[in-house]
């Protein structure tokens, strides 16, 4: 297992996973206690402390006690916008209890499909004031129906309330208490041999004694001869060091669960002790201290697949087929958060290629008889582009496995040529799977999967990559139909948002708008400027609430609401309160935000009102640029009597007027009070001139995030005219 090199970060240090020796620094040290008195207080097995790092919501596991590292390390990096325990409690700052696997699995089936264990779990936010430090996490066997108690709680509160107090005082000495790299190993007692050490050394079979971190402690007589290694090579190394062949992944799932349920595990592994490498049987016993492993010659599974490139490849041991059991569980789950084509295929790329070793991989969408290529990696550039638009009369693989539904597996290139005689091959070595798309009957398209050696497909393979080409199917029929809404929604609010802003003497305005990046895309955000009469004009900016074609065309509803009532010389408080009846009347249920500000132009006069709306921003002709505290009532659609109080606003000539939606300065993970600094520190810097430079400035800045869930509106508004 790889094992990157210890790196310090200024004010803590970092060890690696194997380490234990004591941590020479004061951050490492107040971790190592928290981690050590918060498992023994609440009579844990395992534990550790999450830190944040200088990524922004990106935690580092820290610390871990009573359990191996490198059999977790991809539990090591946690975001805080993931759904997982640690990062609901780091996000939320609330603490998170889990007593057993069904819990975990109702809140939290990301984790346990990648963990399917039976065990109690504990995450509580390491938090002083407003600083957030991390989290803290004790692991415990599990207490099936049994809710965590309150002086369980307490107690787990207690030890994070410490560990808080002395990370704060570091953090005022100056110490940013981040961290970087490998985890802190804290060691934890080991169970001793006793005298039990003669009546082991005669037995035939091999025994160990591993503590929590993996490393071997005891080693009795048999175990050299049997595995090929003296007593001195054993004793005092990592297990998966000492004996590698047990770095597979599916034993290496079998120890997770050895670790973290408490329960003993038999499987049989295919060992390299002896040239032959021949079949042991392994039986693993845990206990507080430690576990102990007894391995003896096995009998050869029912099914040990003899690859054509790799002896021993594929799903074939008893073991690889328990790790698969819930490879289809993790790959589904992941489905469900991706609403494209091209997040489901990035999905596939991410989880499917690396749990069976893949290289390529190729999906291709049936439209009108013909197969279009939607997704492709790993192929040489442009091989498959001589595919794309196929037939369905064609003869290829790829789409006869669409047109029988039957799967088709080649151990070789060679079987793949001979099959197909002529075909083109981008490459002479590998093997490759062709997986029918079919959702509910109905043919979605084709997956290829190509593999760099040849290798066998076990029955267990087959059955399994049957079944996930089968969520893949559903997950992009899915897709489409979003892909269908989603641009019905854009087209719809583009539509309804305004064209051009109309162009008016003494002042200037400039509108913006982004979808956001994350789900429908399009939402009920909209901006408009209206020419009111007598030669005031009103600047509208509002928000509805939810995502899609309903909030689409409700905004389009409201503006048009808004719009006539401005025109029929209303006041500001009651084109609000007449908009937000109107609300009411249509789509109880159903609320907005909004800003409204009728601007007098050539005195730069202004009145405004504020329904649940973000506070505009003023930047004044010398850059300052402020916050405006409006009064404002509440979000439109709650109450049909609710009051919009009116404030009073002047414009000297070169001011900005800045209004926008909340999607501007939420930004996951952070608070909005940030978000507002930011947009006015932002607006306080930008040049005022030309105003459209300074609203593509303001937007960039956020517009570039990857995951923004909301979209976002801008509108702008520079008086230019001379003082009354």
């Amino acid at each position: 297992m790889h094992r990157a090199p210890p790196r310090a970060h200024a004010g803590c240090v970092t060890a690696r996973p194997d380490s234990g020796g004591p941590a020479p620094d004061a951050t490492a040290r107040a971790l190592a206690r928290a981690t050590a008195s918060a498992v023994e207080a609440l009579g844990g097995h395992a534990g550790g402390v999450y830190l944040r790092t200088g990524t922004r919501g990106l935690l580092l596991l820290a610390t871990v006690t009573g359990l191996p590292g490198p059999l977790f390390r991809p539990w090591w990096r946690m975001h805080a916008n993931r759904p997982y325990p640690v990062a609901e409690a780091y996000r939320s700052g609330q603490a998170v209890h889990l007593p057993d696997g069904e819990a975990a699995m109702r809140r939290f089936p990301q984790l346990m499909a990648g963990l399917p264990f039976p065990f109690g779990s504990l995450f509580e936010p390491v938090t002083a004031g407003p600083e957030r430090f991390g989290v803290l996490m004790v692991l415990r066997p599990a207490t099936p129906g049994v809710a965590v108690g309150a002086a369980d709680r307490q107690r787990m509160r207690s030890a994070a309330d410490a560990l808080a107090r002395d990370l704060a005082v570091l953090s005022a000495a100056g110490d940013p208490v981040l961290w970087e790299g490998d985890p802190l190993t804290v060691p934890s007692p080991t169970a001793a041999a006793g005298d039990a050490r003669e009546a082991v050394d005669r037995l035939e079979d091999a025994v160990l004694s591993v503590d929590r971190q993996g490393r071997i402690g005891f080693v009795n007589a048999a175990a050299g001869p049997l595995l090929g290694l003296s007593a001195d090579r054993l004793r005092g190394q990592l297990l998966w060091q000492a004996l590698p062949w047990l770095g597979h992944p599916a034993y290496e799932d079998h120890f997770r669960g050895v670790y973290l349920s408490g329960e003993p595990v038999h499987f049989t592994a295919r060992g390299t002790a002896h040239p032959s490498g021949d079949w042991l049987a392994v039986g693993v016993f845990p206990g507080p201290g430690g576990l102990t492993l007894t391995i003896s010659a096995g009998e050869k599974p029912a099914y040990a697949p003899e690859s054509v490139g790799r002896p021993g490849a594929g799903l074939g041991s008893p073991a690889d087929r328990a790790s698969a059991l819930y490879r289809p569980v993790a790959l589904a789950i992941a489905l469900t958060e991706a609403v494209t084509a091209r997040q489901v295929s990035a999905v596939v790329t991410d989880e499917l290629l690396p749990a069976f070793g893949g290289r390529q991989l190729a999906i291709y969408l049936l439209d009108e008889r013909h197969l279009h290529l939607a997704w492709e990696t790993g192929f040489p550039q442009g091989f498959l582009n001589r595919f794309d638009g196929v037939s369905l009369d064609v003869r290829l693989p790829g789409v006869e496995t669409l047109t029988t539904g039957r799967p088709m597996f080649f151990e070789s290139m060679q079987h793949l040529a001979a099959a197909y005689p002529g075909i083109p091959l981008d490459a002479d070595v590998g093997a490759r799977a062709f997986l029918p798309l079919i959702a509910s009957g109905r043919p979605v398209g084709s997956c290829i999967l190509g593999f760099d050696q040849p290798r066998g497909f076990s029955p267990e393979e087959r059955t399994v990559l049957t079944a996930l080409a089968g969520l893949i199917a559903q997950a992009l029929e899915r897709a489409r139909r979003y892909d269908s809404e989603a641009a019905l929604a854009r087209g719809l609010q583009a539509a309804l948002l305004p064209h051009r802003l109309p162009v008016l003497q003494d002042v200037d305005t400039v509108g913006r708008y982004l979808p956001g990046t994350v789900g429908m895309d399009v939402g009920g955000d909209w901006y408009d400027v209206i020419p009111a009469g007598g030669g005031l004009l009103a600047l509208v900016i509002g928000d509805v609430q939810g995502h899609g074609v309903a909030a689409a065309a409700t905004m389009g509803q409201l503006r048009s609401a808004v719009r006539a009532f401005a025109l029929s010389g209303n006041t500001p408080a009651q084109v609000v309160r007449g908009t937000n009846q109107l609300l009411i009347d249509l789509d109880p249920g159903q609320f907005a935000s909004c800003c409204y500000v009728l601007l007098d132009p050539a005195t730069g006069h202004a009145l405004a009102v504020r329904a649940g709306h973000p506070q505009p921003l003023l930047r004044h002709p010398d850059g300052r640029t402020e916050v405006l505290d409006l009064p404002g009532g509440v979000v439109l659609g709650v109450d049909a009597g609710g009051d919009y109080p009116v404030t009073e606003l002047e414009l000297e000539p070169g001011a900005v007027l800045a209004l926008y939606t909340d999607g501007m300065v939420e930004i996951p993970g952070t608070d909005i009070d940030e978000g507002v600094e930011r947009l006015r520190a932002s607006l306080a810097a930008a040049r005022p001139s030309p105003l459209t430079e300074t609203a593509d400035r303001l937007v960039s800045e956020v517009g570039t995030i990857a995951d923004r869930p909301d979209d976002i509106a801008l509108l702008l508004a520079c008086r230019t005219g001379s003082p009354a």
